[in-house]
């Protein structure tokens, strides 16, 4: 208040004035030449701590690779300011050294191309037994908001009994934002011990929701199948996993065995998963021919077809929406190039690329992607996805307050059609 004031008190005289242009004057200049002077010591000191980095990386420098001197010197650089001045203690070397990995990887701009510390691959790859500790709830990737959401509720899960709906993204995981996350980092935090508790803050319809959801044993089922009225089969397949064809098999045989006359699959909501699981099932559905092909960069291609000897040879309804991804776009691809079923739903999420792990030596590994994928016809449907046959929007209202599922309705009328 007082310098505000004084600020804005006029000087008696013009000289009092000038007095004060002058002092103010030589207090900005010393205090420039005090700046100048500071920022060559620190620009001394960071060049001399960069020379001892550069006489160890040179050896793997190149002109024409990444590892640059320039790189290689300005990641020194980069490295002593934050030690100097970042105003915390506790940022460590491997936290710095995953950081440039992890950025290296960010820079394609592909958001399944990621790196994974060893912690990070061991949990990844962890051997299951078709159970885990969890909530029960299937997570894909919003690349609208960038942010993971739920694809599907599985139910009877503690997700289920928590009021979560597909399309909810999750804000946060116990206060941690999941901005930006991978996927699979995003299930480590949800995952936990049995009968501990994991708060979710959900984004839902433009407002914010915290919700306590309870870990338990959650059993993973792929497929569920039932008989609907006038023999109409209904096969849902959650995820294409080393289980499900097996699964699958038996579904259809079960649904033969009980005087099937039109099928309804239903992969609303289905993320994708193995691509050799999603052949051996395209083989028991389509003719003989192209299921789906690969491209790398160099034009390599790689084939895989169907003998046709197990074509599916009565009336098919696929149900898909915004949440059927990669592998069931594969498979809801094939089946409308060859015309053996009718697509009821919304348009589906638009994956059309294959990823490869790579190991390293120290335990971490990178997911990278390494090709598109094409349907029969020849489509790549990256980015855009398949449009269904039959439009039909999910009323979420009717489906959440009675239970009263209009997609599935729609799948029904369409096949009652086909049987006719």
């Amino acid at each position: 208040m007082e310098e505000y004031e004084q600020q804005n008190r006029q000087p008696s005289d013009g000289r009092g004035l000038f007095t004060l242009g002058v002092i103010a004057g030589l207090v900005a200049g010393m205090l420039i030449l005090c700046m100048a002077y500071l920022g060559f010591k620190v620009q001394l000191k960071i060049e001399q701590s960069s020379q001892e980095s550069q006489q160890v990386n040179a050896e793997n420098s190149s002109e024409d690779g990444l590892l640059t001197d320039a790189l290689t010197e300005k990641i020194g650089i980069l490295e002593y300011m934050i030690e100097q001045y970042y105003y915390k203690d506790d940022v460590s070397q491997e936290d710095l050294e995953n950081g440039i990995y992890r950025g290296l990887l960010d820079a394609v701009g592909d958001p399944y191309t990621t790196y994974y510390t060893k912690e990070e691959f061991d949990e990844f790859m962890e051997q299951t037994t078709g159970a885990y500790y969890g909530i029960g709830a299937y997570v894909a990737q919003d690349l609208e908001l960038n942010y993971p959401k739920v694809s599907s509720p599985i139910p009877g899960t503690p997700a289920e009994e928590a009021g979560l709906r597909k399309d909810d993204i999750i804000y946060e995981v116990d206060g941690v934002s999941t901005y930006d996350m991978d996927l699979n980092n995003v299930v480590a935090l949800i995952k936990g011990e049995e009968g501990t508790t994991v708060d979710l803050t959900i984004y839902r319809d433009g407002e914010y929701l915290h919700v306590a959801v309870e870990r338990r044993k959650v059993e993973v089922p792929t497929v569920s199948y039932e008989m609907l009225e006038d023999g109409m089969a209904y096969i849902q397949i959650t995820e294409f996993d080393d289980v499900t064809p097996g699964q699958f098999s038996e579904a259809l045989q079960s649904a033969r065995n009980s005087g099937m006359k039109g099928l309804i699959m239903d992969l609303r909501g289905n993320p994708g998963g193995s691509v050799s699981a999603v052949v051996e099932i395209a083989r028991m559905l389509l003719p003989e021919g192209l299921v789906v092909y690969t491209e790398d960069k160099y034009g390599e291609r790689e084939e895989y077809t169907c003998d046709g000897s197990n074509e599916f040879d009565l009336p098919l309804v696929v149900l898909v929406d915004g949440n059927s991804a990669s592998a069931s776009e594969l498979l809801s691809g094939a089946i409308q190039d060859y015309q053996k079923g009718t697509l009821v739903g919304t348009t589906t999420f638009g994956k059309g690329i294959v990823q490869q792990i790579m190991t390293l030596r120290d335990g971490s590994a990178i997911k990278i992607t390494i090709s598109s994928y094409y349907t029969p016809a020849g489509r790549n449907i990256h980015g855009t996805g398949i449009e269904p046959d039959v439009i039909c929007e999910f009323d979420g209202e009717a489906y959440y307050s009675n239970g009263y599922d209009n997609q599935l309705e729609k799948a029904k009328e369409v096949l009652q059609g086909l049987l006719q």
